[in-house]
């Protein structure tokens, strides 16, 4: 299989509200389909979907955990856009569960999550870089 990662559906309680809230991060939808927001995030997509719709498509069953095990990140480029991305989602009804502050990679981060519990790590990291379009740049080897 290709290494690649093309699309995040992130399963939510209630369209509307979690599509207002990544609205008043400033993301605008590229499609909306069906109570289905698309927006595109570089190279991903990121999906709002209705988690009971999606646990159906998946086949699973939706035990209505608050943390699945995973983590999104959003990178910028200093120190400064941490905090003002961290504040932004505060602002938009975001628990922030961690304060921006030093990681232990020698990095800047803070961590949000949002209305329906999806974890969000705002980070700064000095030794990823960023293209012009925003998307991390792993180090050479």
């Amino acid at each position: 299989m290709r290494q690649s990662l093309s699309l995040v559906t992130l399963g939510v309680a209630d369209y509307e509200r979690a599509k207002a809230f990544y609205e008043a991060l400033g993301w605008t939808a590229a499609l909306d389909v069906e109570e289905t927001a698309f927006f595109q995030a570089n190279g991903v997509v990121v999906t709002l979907w209705s988690r009971e719709k999606l646990a159906a498509d998946l086949g699973v069953d939706d035990g209505g955990a608050r943390f699945g095990g995973i983590a999104l990140a959003h990178n910028v480029g200093s120190r400064e856009e941490v905090h003002t991305v961290i504040e932004q989602a505060r602002s938009a009804g975001a628990l922030v569960t961690r304060e921006p502050s030093e990681t232990f990679y020698g990095g800047y981060a803070g961590v949000f999550c949002d209305l329906d519990g999806h974890a969000w790590e705002v980070a700064h990291n000095p030794g990823f870089g960023l293209d012009p379009s925003g998307s991390v740049v792993l180090p050479q080897r």
